[in-house]
């Protein structure tokens, strides 16, 4: 895996359609996560309140053959009435996404703003 220096690399390098996913993503975080700067940590973009990358993250995307995973790192602790978020590995959970239709900006602020909190 190639390692990237920068976030905006990281979703150039993609092949369309995984890089609008990512892009589209990441605009949306970087919507709902003001102030909250992205850098990459572990070879993918992840937010974090901490003065480092990895210091109280928040969310992060990862881009795999055939979808875009975002995820919040205490996202289990992240009420979900809609049921889309799916437990992974640790506190964390995640969403799959295929396409930019995947990404519901309203429900994924809400969700962010949930995990910010609880990093807070």
């Amino acid at each position: 895996m190639a390692k990237f220096e920068t976030v905006e690399a990281y979703v150039e390098s993609l092949d369309a359609p995984l890089r609008d996913i990512a892009e589209h993503a990441r605009k949306t975080v970087d919507a709902a996560l003001i102030g909250v700067e992205a850098a990459m940590w572990h070879g993918h973009p992840v937010w974090s309140l901490g003065e480092a990358p990895g210091k109280q993250p928040v969310a992060l995307i990862k881009a795999y053959g055939s979808y875009v995973t975002f995820a919040l790192w205490r996202g289990q602790s992240v009420t979900d009435p809609s049921g889309r978020l799916e437990a992974a590995s640790r506190e964390m959970a995640q969403v799959k996404l295929r396409s930019v239709a995947d990404i519901d900006a309203d429900l994924f602020t809400g969700w962010l703003h949930r995990a910010r909190d609880l990093e807070a």
